[in-house]
């Protein structure tokens, strides 16, 4: 129910946005700090299009063909398989589409296990329970949320199927330290989900492993709404992942001609996008090192600005690994301090995000009854890891001023 006061403010909003107009300009923007704290906030993440994405989704529609497997579809596809040097990329609606055909690619059964980091979100283990694997959880790296590649081999059993690393952030994981643990005959399938343009010792993020899955949700680099990829990097794998993402069948075959007939041979599922999806992440694709230059940029900005803070930990980029600038995360002291500093930020306009609860105390883990570990690197990163807005249009006095409020949070007395 509305007040007086409520009711007043209402009916003369007009009136006060006009005086606020009218106060002089600071150097925050085009308007003063007064008018920012009132009238802007600064979202966790904001989407950026550039442009062409209308012009491609008519062009798509024009062709008179929505289903999927398209001209955007290859052109998506061909452009990842040139920059991956993947033997085969296939678009999905998602990356927890594209784990799940990990997963049947891989042959996961019942009572197989999987190795997957505590720190990622759900998908990464789903997509193998769904096919009756067991998770072995593996803890963090101390200085970075990345899989501790490390404490792998005192994990495998003779159950053991695949390690399916995360490349938090788009900062690499060990790939090399993995590919050794995986020698006995392992599958290695990395969840790149973050780590478009990222790379390890010069290598593309994805195609290292024998199998890797990409995201395009809203959240990433690059953006369809919702979407995914697969990258095949093992030749085996390539003629399955076809019948796979056709539904169980071989119609990718008989559309290329190479067979007069095409019926169901095969388990699988619905995994293509339709075309105007795909030509909507081709209009992105086709802006990447722009927005990789902008995005770095920022992070750089991030980084330089908020040395100096004994409690605030700023991200650890090893030797091996480069920076897609997909986030830019800290890691606070204790629970208690991130809690403060997010409700800080957003009480001065700007809006911060925790990240991944540890999976191996999730309650679908305790339903199941697996015996779990202690992880005290997964449950740090659970606790005190906290995300700073990061997105194309963010403006570097937008990244100035958060850095500030940063500051002052640590300069304050709490």
């Amino acid at each position: 129910m509305w007040t007086k006061i409520d009711y007043f403010f209402e009916k003369n909003k007009g009136f006060y946005l006009f005086l606020l107009l009218l106060l002089p300009v600071s150097q925050y923007g085009r308007t003063n700090k007064l008018e920012k704290d009132i009238m802007k906030t600064i979202s966790f993440n904001k989407v950026w299009l550039t442009g062409n994405e209308k012009n491609y989704i008519t062009q798509a529609l024009s062709e008179g063909k929505t289903c999927g497997n398209g001209n955007f579809t290859h052109k998506c596809q061909s452009f990842f398989e040139e920059k991956l040097g993947s033997c085969k990329c296939l678009l999905t609606t998602s990356c927890t589409d594209a784990l799940e055909m990990c997963a049947m690619l891989a042959g996961i059964q019942p009572g197989d296990e999987v190795i997957v980091p505590s720190y990622t979100f759900v998908s990464t283990a789903l997509a193998f329970v769904r096919q009756g694997a067991r998770i072995v959880f593996a803890d963090s790296r101390m200085d970075n949320p990345c899989i501790d590649e490390q404490k792998l081999e005192a994990l495998v059993t003779p159950r053991t199927r695949a390690i399916v690393p995360v490349h938090y952030a788009g900062i690499a994981c060990d790939m090399d330290v993995i590919l050794a643990v995986a020698e006995r005959h392992l599958l290695v399938i990395e969840d790149a989900a973050q780590a478009i343009d990222s790379f390890y010792k010069g290598r593309p993020l994805g195609s290292i492993g024998h199998l890797a899955a990409f995201s395009f949700h809203e959240t990433k680099n690059i953006q369809c709404g919702e979407g995914g990829l697969l990258a095949i990097n093992d030749p085996r794998f390539v003629k399955r992942s076809e019948i796979l993402w056709e539904k169980g069948t071989n119609r990718a075959e008989f559309f290329r001609g190479e067979i007069n007939k095409y019926g169901w041979v095969d388990t699988g599922s619905s995994f293509l996008p339709p075309e105007y999806v795909a030509a909507f992440l081709w209009a992105q694709l086709e802006a990447l090192d722009s927005i990789q230059q902008k995005r770095k940029e920022i992070w750089n900005m991030y980084y330089q600005n908020l040395q100096g803070i004994s409690s605030l930990s700023l991200p650890v980029l090893p030797d091996y690994a480069t920076n897609n600038a997909h986030a830019f995360y800290a890691v606070c002291a204790t629970p208690e301090e991130r809690t403060a500093l997010i409700r800080y930020l957003k009480s001065h306009g700007v809006y911060s995000v925790f990240h991944y609860l540890s999976l191996h105390k999730s309650d679908f883990v305790k339903n199941q009854k697996w015996e779990v570990e202690e992880l005290p690197q997964a449950d740090k990163y659970t606790d005190c890891l906290v995300r700073f807005p990061l997105f194309y249009a963010l403006e570097p006095d937008e990244v100035k001023y958060i850095c500030e409020q940063i500051k002052s949070f640590y300069t304050s007395e709490r």
